[in-house]
């Protein structure tokens, strides 16, 4: 994947290819899993992951070094990923009509769900968790898994979604509320205890 970013913009310099080089090695895993959560599915958080690279090589010259890549990524991450639902939802409105999600005759997809990286990310969080998770809205999911699921402070979280910290808090709260009823909701006798 690095060779094709680095042959769309030829003017950086080759110390800034190789300290790209090695900050994707560093993230790539770690931004997987997240995107991943962040999308539901193996095969948009690949998507997402190749988007957030891309911009990340395009604007490299705009990251401040002494701040954490991982948060930089992140943010473009989350703008990629939040243009990707507004994207959806768009094209979800034009064809509206359309009811068949069927393949063409002749073509046979593989299940992007049935990858091993998909399965250990999917593994990390229970399934009805990770269905909660997906069942909040954009925000709330995001705001939740950087702070639950990455551990970052809501200070870095601030940061990477363009927001203030009051924000950033309020969206946590009401995510792990909507969370905890939805968990709740969906099995009683798990997760009941957490609603007390």
């Amino acid at each position: 994947m690095i060779g094709a970013i680095v042959r769309q913009k030829t003017a950086i310099s080759e110390r800034d290819i190789a300290l790209f080089e090695k900050l994707f090695k560093e993230s790539h895993k770690q931004a997987f899993g997240l995107a991943c959560r962040m999308t539901g599915n193996s095969s948009e958080a690949e998507d997402l992951l190749q988007e957030a690279y891309v911009r990340a090589y395009r604007f490299f010259d705009r990251y401040d070094r002494s701040l954490p890549f991982a948060s930089w990524l992140y943010r473009i991450m989350t703008n990629a990923y939040i243009d990707s639902v507004r994207k959806k939802n768009r094209l979800r409105m034009l064809s509206f009509s359309q009811t068949t999600h069927e393949a063409p005759a002749g073509f046979d997809f593989a299940d992007p769900e049935a990858s091993p990286e998909y399965a250990l990310m999917r593994n990390a969080l229970d399934d009805t968790v990770q269905a909660g998770l997906l069942s909040l809205p954009v925000e709330f999911r995001l705001a939740v898994l950087l702070a639950d699921v990455e551990g970052l402070a809501y200070e870095e979280i601030s940061e990477i979604m363009q927001t203030s910290i009051g924000t950033v808090r309020s969206r946590i709260h009401r995510g792990r509320q909507r969370l905890r009823e939805y968990l709740v909701k969906k099995n009683p006798n798990k997760y009941a205890e957490m609603m007390s």
